[in-house]
């Protein structure tokens, strides 16, 4: 049967026995995490300033860094309050807002919530991958990257990936897949089971492009680790050349970007895995999806406390430590 399972995909109210603590807790959590890497990111650009006024010397890793966390931050206010208000009214997201054109289409609302959820699941990720190939490039190709990678470039990619990934993610309401409410009807995302390959077709095509994301992201790790396991190779036992201290900034851009990495894998995964299973095997595990979205979504209150936690001095003496080991 095409609907089995999906028991909130029509629901006017919330299911009972919900609350709204976890909701708020990691809203809260989110909003400040990203709050204080900001606050770091902006003490860090202060701190960069070159003598005699000059604009501060900040590297592209932090303006990347700087732009997953405006990114996560706008991520969880523009979902976050949606659910709340869910709660507060005691409506789903489909009832919350006005209805879609057909009955069995969910409400504008939970259209838009679907987009958000997508865009916002994909948007970091590329992120990340830019993060990943700016390691490896100043590491590997240092010439390529000092004459090619500049500021205006940056600006111009950032905003071209940004609309690339809105078109993407837009699909859905073109008639590319199918947003569809899910339980307790305080979320909604892309149908990721039951139907033909009209519908199915773009979690498919969504969970593929992450898994190349991240596999391409683990790629320039990898090769990052290879150039600086190879500088360490080649430099003297006794007395520090004068690029080590570039080398030491390079080597906790890498830390960093592989701490968020590992996370980000952990969080998408199970999305991956259920776009895949519900696209081939029909399991309609209400259930699992929604885990699989609570994974995705605590991503971004994660990220920035990993940030936060490696600007700690300690952290980074013990990283530094273990990787000269």
């Amino acid at each position: 049967m095409e609907t089995e399972g999906y028991r909130c995909r029509s629901s006017r109210y919330i299911e009972s026995g919900q609350s709204a603590v976890p909701s708020s807790v990691l809203f809260a959590a989110g909003l400040l995490g990203n709050v204080l890497a900001l606050l770091l990111l902006g003490q860090h650009r202060r701190r960069s300033r070159s003598p005699g006024g000059r604009p501060p010397r900040v590297s592209a890793f932090y303006v990347l860094v700087s732009g997953l966390a405006v990114t996560d931050l706008l991520g969880k206010c523009l979902l976050s309050p949606i659910v709340l208000a869910a709660y507060a009214y005691n409506r789903s997201l489909s009832e919350l807002g006005p209805g879609g054109r057909g009955e069995d289409e969910p409400g504008v609302l939970c259209q838009l919530f679907a987009f958000l959820m997508a865009f916002f699941g994909l948007a970091p990720t590329l992120l990340l991958l830019a993060m990943a190939l700016e390691c490896w490039l100043s590491l590997g190709h240092p010439y390529f990257y000092r004459r090619h990678l500049t500021r205006r470039l940056g600006a111009t990619l950032g905003p071209a990936a940004a609309g690339l990934c809105a078109l993407f993610c837009a699909l859905p309401l073109l008639g590319f897949g199918a947003p569809m409410q899910y339980c307790p009807g305080t979320w909604c995302f892309i149908r990721m089971a039951g139907g033909g390959p009209r519908q199915l077709g773009f979690p498919v095509l969504y969970a593929s492009l992450m898994g190349l994301l991240v596999l391409a992201i683990v790629a320039c790790n990898v090769s990052s680790m290879r150039h600086l396991y190879g500088m360490a190779r080649r430099q003297p036992r006794r007395g520090a050349p004068p690029a080590a201290a570039p080398r030491m900034e390079e080597l906790d851009h890498l830390v960093l970007l592989g701490l968020m990495t590992v996370l980000f894998t952990v969080c998408s995964l199970p999305l991956i895995i259920r776009a895949y299973m519900g696209a081939f095997a029909a399991d309609f595990n209400e259930n699992a999806d929604l885990s699989a979205l609570r994974f995705l979504s605590v991503n971004s209150i994660v990220d920035p406390w990993v940030f936060i936690i490696f600007r700690t001095s300690p952290f980074r003496t013990f990283v530094r430590r273990v990787c000269r080991r």
